[in-house]
């Protein structure tokens, strides 16, 4: 490898080194805002979080530095570092500064925003400290490293209203110039568990459907009527008896799903993880990755019914679901929820229809993984964590990518980040581990010194 001053493989770890203290520091500093973006939470902390990264990117050579305000959603950062020459690619780099709720506070070892130590020192403990401040300060990291002068030009992106959904998400095609580049790492994502460098290669799609029966005007007693009347809510639970079969496998035609051939948990991870009670099997057949991230998932999230501590001995009249569709990255959201829609409006439990009606639904994604960007990534993380990386896909979504994919549809979109999968993300106690913010402020770093290199070799050639 040609010598690029202290850019080089051999120098970049120590300079992330010298650099860990400071990136810890202002990591508490960030995760002691509790900056919730959900309604009913007081504004002024999102607002705090925005200034004080702002402090941050100026102290980290960052000069151009704007505030994008849309209606109804926390201010938006956007930055910008001109590329070093005519030659040079731009990289886009994406986080988001707000958090989940804490829950159930008594839930937590320490108040979620109180940064804790854990485990002697090893990392750290706060509500959003992996999800996704880690990740952020994984971008200041790199721009350190770099001394404010990275070897490609970079638009930094920093949103406040993730966790809840914003007018954000649907905003980049409607002004692409603001977000054009050649490459982009959306850092909202981690590895599959620690020390395990991962690339996450496809998201699902989501989408929402509600169910609902009415069967009487009014409950009626269930020693005089019951046998005959018709129970709504039990005409429900049949309806949603025909969504998995015996295996536990989603019945729905048509929703689609392929065989994984990526990384996956081991059982036992996904059994831990999943806090599976002993002695208990998994839902489904096939391999964890075909069930988590290439095939279709479908969750009652929620039933209105009459509850069992105040439930009156009689026929209950009304009873209504909400399900949540997790379906392939590939398949289109639209046909992915009418093909729910149309099974369930098909369904005729006792002779009773079922009234069916369609929430919100998201697209999945899944990025191209040959190109320059991809092979640089694969190279960095290398670097970053001393093992070759891997491939996983994720049962979430992230709405952005879609967005910024369809504003700029030629940039490679890269997925990794400080987080793993036992991180406890949007759950108490979420945690994040000094060895995968170092590594990933490596790995970040290595990747724009291995794409510079590479965008220009292909620009000679």
């Amino acid at each position: 490898m040609r010598k690029r001053g202290w850019t080089m493989a051999m120098d970049l770890g120590s300079r992330v080194d010298a650099l860990m203290d400071g990136l810890r520091t202002d990591l508490e500093r960030l995760t002691a805002i509790p900056s919730v973006s959900f309604p009913g939470f007081p504004p002024e902390p999102l607002q705090q979080a925005h200034d004080l990264l702002v402090d941050l990117l100026r102290d980290a050579g960052v000069e151009r530095i704007e505030r994008l305000d849309l209606p109804g959603t926390a201010p938006i950062i956007v930055a910008e570092v001109p590329p070093p020459s005519p030659d040079a690619p731009t990289v886009l780099l994406y986080g988001h500064y707000d958090v989940q709720p804490p829950g159930d506070e008594a839930l937590w070892q320490s108040p979620p925003f109180e940064p804790t130590p854990i485990d002697g020192g090893l990392g750290l403990r706060a509500r959003g400290v992996a999800d996704d401040k880690a990740n952020i300060v994984v971008h200041l990291g790199v721009l350190r490293a770099y001394e404010g002068k990275p070897p490609v030009g970079l638009k930094i992106i920093l949103e406040g209203q993730e966790e809840y959904g914003s007018a954000f998400d649907d905003y980049p095609p409607t002004d692409p110039d603001r977000f054009a580049c050649d490459a982009m790492v959306i850092a909202d994502t981690g590895s599959i568990r620690p020390g395990s460098p991962t690339l996450t290669a496809g998201l699902r799609g989501a989408s929402e459907v509600f169910v609902e029966v009415r069967t009487l005007d009014e409950a009626r007693h269930s020693g005089e009527f019951g046998g005959a009347a018709p129970d709504a809510l039990l005409v429900l639970l049949t309806a949603l008896g025909t969504l998995h079969d015996v295996h536990g496998d989603v019945a729905v035609e048509g929703l689609r799903r392929e065989e994984w051939t990526g990384t996956a948990y081991t059982q036992e991870e996904f059994r831990s993880l999943a806090g599976v009670r002993d002695g208990l099997p998994l839902m489904g057949t096939g391999s964890l990755g075909e069930r988590l991230w290439s095939g279709p998932a479908i969750t009652v999230i929620g039933i209105d019914a009459p509850g069992v501590d105040h439930a009156a001995s009689a026929v209950v009249p009304y009873a209504r679901a909400k399900l949540n569709l997790r379906f392939h990255p590939q398949q289109d959201p639209e046909e992915a929820q009418g093909l729910l829609v149309t099974h369930l409006q098909s369904m005729r439990p006792f002779g009773i229809p079922l009234t069916v009606t369609s929430g919100d639904a998201g697209p999945g994604f899944e990025p191209a993984t040959e190109g320059p960007a991809y092979r640089a990534a694969r190279t960095a993380l290398r670097e970053g964590w001393g093992k070759d990386p891997e491939l996983v896909a994720s049962g979430g979504s992230i709405p952005l990518v879609n967005g910024l994919s369809k504003a700029v549809p030629g940039a490679e979109v890269l997925l990794f980040g400080a987080q793993d999968s036992m991180c406890n993300l949007h759950a108490p106690n979420e945690r994040v581990l000094f060895s995968e913010l170092r590594s990933a402020v490596v790995a970040e770093a290595a990747f724009l010194r291995e794409y510079a290199e590479a965008y220009r070799a292909g620009n000679r050639s």
